[in-house]
């Protein structure tokens, strides 16, 4: 077997086994994109090797997406799968376990009318909200893992043959995600006990806020009432430890939705429904971005903010030190699961329970600051030039990282 094989067979192990570490008969249902039918069948084959009961897949395809935004007619944009939406959410809280295999094409819907994109986007996630509620609420193990489709290898390196593209970010994935090593799984032991390490500090710490001070950015970030850092290995509601991200540099918490002022700039390109989002630049008043710019996708950007009042506050706020190895290798991925781990981030919309003591909900997770919204969009402002602190509450700081780099 040569090395592309082997690395391939250790991430399909690892998405079983770390990503989810999936219990015997238990169910499994993945979402991928349709070009990575012979990846997911690898990941199939592990898990029923595993002891999986189940397995069920569903794919998406970029051609049909497009030919939905282009012809179908204007109200048919505002219909979405509820019916399966609220079955997946049933089957996840009935013990299923969710995979989803990310990658796609940051391009794929370009040249297409932003109103009819933003316009499906929001029919999407008001039916997906089921399902959402049940991921974020970690009422099952659920995993995001890469895959190298070949309209993200061509925005990753452009200048290259598509063949050549490919295998470039397959060793990419590979590298991120620990694969290429010659015990994946002790490796991911090891890396989470030192996000765990970072998760402790911080929660021992109790900060009232954090400050984040960079070109473009001032911004001070209000933590939410009980705040709980996580990162690395998470538990379930029912105490199985999962990853939920293939690859992660990150520890997060929620933010108070009542108490972020300042303005920001984003550092990395948002990858956003099949449209690139470059240059965002927002103000915050109060938790609320009263102002909200991009250079290029703006469009796309706000009429996804307009779906509800809660998604143009934040639900997410982490820590990522810019000297991590998806950040070295030095590439601009256009794929949220790999740019938000290479840099510091924040997110748009809604907030996890598990980032609150007690995983409070309905009002009393209002109460204590956390927002609630259909939409949750994570986007990257960590830079080698962002300096970050903790303050508490009678303004006292704390130096956490220093251009970019962890000072704790």
């Amino acid at each position: 077997m040569d090395a592309f094989k082997r690395n391939l067979e250790k991430l399909a192990e690892l998405a079983i086994r770390v990503g989810l570490n999936l219990e015997k008969g238990q169910e499994v249902i993945a979402t991928a994109p349709i070009e990575a039918v012979d990846f997911v069948r690898l990941l199939s084959q592990k898990a029923y090797e595993h002891g999986a009961s189940l397995f069920t897949v569903l794919y998406s395809d970029n051609v049909i997406s497009r030919q939905r935004l282009s012809l179908a007619p204007e109200e048919g944009l505002d219909r979405a799968p509820g019916w399966l939406y609220e079955g997946m959410a049933k089957a996840f809280r009935e013990g299923a376990a969710r995979l989803a295999v990310s990658g796609n094409d940051p391009k794929a819907l370009e040249g297409l009318p932003p109103e009819r994109i933003g316009r499906a986007q929001q029919a999407q996630s008001r039916a997906y909200k089921p399902a959402l509620d049940a991921i974020t609420e970690f009422v099952t193990n659920w995993t995001i893992v890469p895959f190298a489709h070949p309209g993200w290898a061509r925005a990753v390196f452009p200048g290259l043959p598509e063949e050549e593209a490919v295998r470039r970010l397959w060793e990419a994935i590979f590298q991120a995600t620990r694969a290429d090593q010659e015990d994946p799984i002790a490796a991911w032991e090891a890396h989470n006990r030192a996000l765990h390490e970072k998760v402790a500090y911080l929660n021992a710490r109790r900060f009232h806020a954090l400050h984040f001070k960079g070109p473009g950015t001032d911004l001070v970030v209000g933590l939410a009432e009980g705040h709980l850092w996580q990162g690395g290995a998470t538990p379930t509601k029912k105490g199985l430890l999962c990853n939920p991200n293939l690859p992660t540099e990150e520890v997060f918490t929620a933010p108070h939705r009542e108490r972020v002022e300042g303005v920001v700039r984003a550092s990395r390109p948002l990858a956003l429904g099949g449209t690139l989002v470059e240059g965002i630049f927002a103000r915050f008043e109060r938790g609320f971005a009263v102002e909200v710019r991009a250079e290029k996708g703006e469009e796309v950007l706000r009429r996804l903010l307009d779906t509800d009042e809660g998604a143009r506050r934040l639900g997410e706020v982490a820590l990522v030190p810019a000297d991590n190895p998806i950040a070295k290798t030095g590439l601009v991925f256009f794929d949220t699961l790999f740019d938000e781990n290479a840099a510091s981030h924040i997110a748009f919309g809604q907030a996890y329970q598990e980032n609150l003591e007690g995983r409070p909900s309905g009002e009393a997770f209002r109460k204590r600051g956390g927002n609630e919204s259909l939409v949750h969009v994570d986007w990257m402002i960590g830079s080698e030039e962002m300096d970050v602190d903790g303050l508490y509450e009678d303004g006292t700081r704390v130096p956490l990282m220093r251009r970019g780099r962890w000072v704790v």
